[in-house]
């Protein structure tokens, strides 16, 4: 009985959620740039990595957590096993992967929707979760296709 609500709940602030939570500073105060579908490297900025927190906080942090390591009712729930945390667990994976799960969903997780995040902020939103683990070093950038 508490599963279905739970995840009735998820949906249902997803969906509505329009009211970004006010505070804080970004986590790291340089990170490193991250590719934006291809277009090249996004540089982000205070402003830029205080939207990526906000978007975060509205969309994701219910299922992987405020501090991303995946504690929640509803992560449990879902079995959702990544800990951003934990050095370890985003130090192989590529921005242009994580890039597509945040745009694209995957298992459970639902997409992010370009309306509501265009690519840039979906960049940021990268930048801001490897942030969630200090000391991890930044993954390899996959190189950018040439322009013809």
């Amino acid at each position: 009985m508490l599963k279905p609500f739970l995840l009735v709940s998820a949906v249902v602030l997803f969906a509505i959620s329009t009211t970004p939570s006010m505070g804080g500073s970004p986590q790291a105060a340089n990170p490193a740039p991250v590719a934006s579908s291809g277009k090249g490297p996004v540089k982000p900025t205070a402003e830029s990595q205080a939207k990526a927190k906000r978007i975060y906080e509205m969309d994701c942090a219910l299922c992987h957590g405020d501090n991303g390591n995946g504690q929640t009712d509803v992560g449990k729930s879902v079995n959702l096993s990544s800990d951003w945390t934990n050095p370890a667990t985003l130090a192989g994976k590529q921005d242009d992967a994580l890039f597509q799960i945040i745009r694209n969903g995957k298992g459970n997780m639902p997409s992010e929707a370009e309306g509501r995040a265009d690519n840039t902020v979906v960049s940021n939103i990268i930048i801001y979760i490897r942030g969630l683990s200090k000391g991890q070093a930044a993954a390899p950038q996959a190189a950018a296709p040439e322009a013809k």
